[in-house]
């Protein structure tokens, strides 16, 4: 449990150093759309990931399925 637990910390770190940081929210609603669309398209499509081989999430899960397809 406590590797889930290092990860979990880790992405928290990362995303207050790069978003939550240097952003002043109005509201509650534009600090959660603002923390989807920094989920949903730089962490997961375009952020590379060291424990990842360096591919992003939706790099690395494309390929899962397409090798489990093949096989």
């Amino acid at each position: 449990m406590r590797w889930a637990n290092a990860v979990a910390e880790s992405f928290f770190k990362t995303l207050k150093c790069e978003m939550v940081n240097h952003v002043n929210f109005e509201t509650r609603h534009q600090a959660k759309l603002a923390t989807f669309e920094y989920i949903e398209d730089w962490y997961n499509r375009r952020r590379k990931h060291s424990t990842l081989d360096y591919q992003t999430p939706f790099q690395c899960e494309s390929y899962f399925f397409i090798s489990s397809m093949a096989a």
